[in-house]
């Protein structure tokens, strides 16, 4: 199996959730295992039963048919549930105030789709739930199932349709009125993963796809649009609509950015050949052309965007992300060659009105996980609070938690929290209010 043999990705590994709980002046930090399917039977058998990240074909017969995931991707709080997420199978449901793990979560049974999104839309206004899964009749099939969930936790809409490839689509976005899917160039083929390649392979030479879908509407209504240049779509940032035009704001770079899903071939490109643009793409639904109108409104490069939540689905101008800046100074001296993230070297404020940004660079011994933003109040103006994020501090072999002022954003911390041990680069989470904590009886 490729796990025994050691040939896996990072993707693959068992989900843990860390919490950070700010009270009176005090933070403290509470970590534990989700206690997938996987988890609980490689533990209880002592050795490893599931094979290769996403390729059922690679694992022990003993579990053949069993849910794979490891919720391993992000987290989210939502109908006093605390729901951590990977797109290969469904939730894994958590009580939020003790992180205990409750089991596989399909609201109320009436999820059907085999996987669910690990980046659901929250709707600050109504309280639902957004979310789809892809291949969600099985691995490397095109079926997508979009699901609307209400505040108390019950499906409200189902659609379903089929993509125009079988594709990652990792992110997606939301507006008031509209969905839209970025369909990425790395495909999927079952032939190649029972011959134990890779889940995905990055195709060079193939356009961009966006489907935008009504957020009511059935699968007959999705419209898929074309750009005739490749490019590998970031997570996106915001969206929303005016009139028959949809906005969507997202990174894209010219070329493959995960290696570990190279071409056909084995070919990856040289890093140093990669170019981001932060993008913003106008669909114009009265329009019959199916190309996108798109725009560079920031040369800041970066990822792992948040934004206000409370403006999340309608039109912002406060965006937070993972700052990659090309130029900052790197210590290989005293932190070794550069790790997977070590790109990732500070903490970026964009104004989307301007085009312009603040930043805040932690050193060149540091790196940056995925920022979080909390508003100052719940009446606050948009991006007025704080934002939060990990910081690797890797000549030390620690991390911290730094506590940025938007106000007084290039400043840096006003607080920081130190932890006297190193957490492992995560990939997402969200910050949510106190009383959101309290899981159901």
């Amino acid at each position: 199996m490729a796990a025994e043999l050691g040939r896996d990705i990072f993707f693959n590994g068992d989900g843990m959730v860390g919490a950070f709980r700010f009270k009176d002046g005090h933070v403290d930090f509470t970590s534990k295992y989700v206690l997938t399917d996987k988890f609980v039977a490689e533990r209880a058998a002592r050795r490893a039963l599931y094979g290769a990240y996403r390729n059922p074909f690679t694992d022990d017969p003993s579990v053949a048919g069993t849910i794979r995931s490891t919720a391993n991707t992000n987290v989210v709080v939502h109908h006093g549930l605390l729901l951590a997420l990977k797109e290969d199978g469904p939730p894994v449901a958590m009580r939020p105030d003790t992180l205990e793990t409750i089991g596989n979560y399909r609201f109320d049974g009436k999820m059907t789709s085999q996987t669910f999104t690990a980046h659901p839309k929250i709707d600050p206004t109504n309280g639902e739930l957004i979310g789809f899964g892809y291949a969600a009749k099985g691995v490397t099939t095109t079926d997508i199932a979009y699901y609307v969930i209400d505040r108390g936790g019950h499906v409200v809409h189902e659609a379903w349709f089929n993509a125009p490839r079988a594709a990652m689509i990792h992110d997606f976005a939301v507006t008031e009125n509209y969905v839209v899917f970025p369909v990425s160039s790395l495909t999927s083929d079952i032939e190649r993963l029972k011959q134990g390649e890779p889940a995905f392979a990055w195709q060079p030479n193939v356009d961009q796809i966006y489907g935008v879908l009504p957020r009511r509407g059935s699968g007959k209504d999705i419209r898929w649009f074309t750009v005739p240049t490749n490019g590998f779509q970031g997570h996106t940032i915001n969206a929303w609509d005016e009139g028959h035009k949809v906005y969507l704001d997202l990174p894209v770079v010219n070329d493959n950015v995960f290696w570990f899903f190279p071409e056909y071939s084995g070919h990856v490109p040289d890093p140093r050949s990669l170019r981001q643009a932060m993008t913003r793409w106008t669909f114009d639904l009265s329009s019959n052309s199916p190309v996108p109108q798109a725009e560079i409104f920031t040369q800041t490069m970066g990822e792992f965007p948040h934004v206000d939540e409370r403006y999340a689905t309608r039109p912002y101008r406060h965006a937070f992300l993972a700052l990659i800046d090309p130029f900052a100074p790197y210590d290989a001296d005293r932190c070794g060659p550069p790790s997977v993230n070590a790109f990732l070297n500070g903490l970026a404020h964009l104004d989307i009105a301007t085009g312009k940004s603040e930043r805040w660079l932690p050193g060149p011994t540091s790196s940056v996980q995925e920022p979080v933003f909390a508003p100052r109040s719940p009446n606050a103006p948009e991006g007025d609070g704080y934002v939060i994020a990990l910081v690797n501090r890797l000549d030390e072999r620690r991390s911290g938690l730094v506590i940025l002022d938007t106000q007084h954003f290039a400043d840096g911390p006003v607080a920081v929290a130190h932890l006297p041990l190193r957490l492992r680069n995560g990939l997402h989470g969200n910050s949510v209010p106190s009383s959101e904590l309290t899981a159901p009886n």
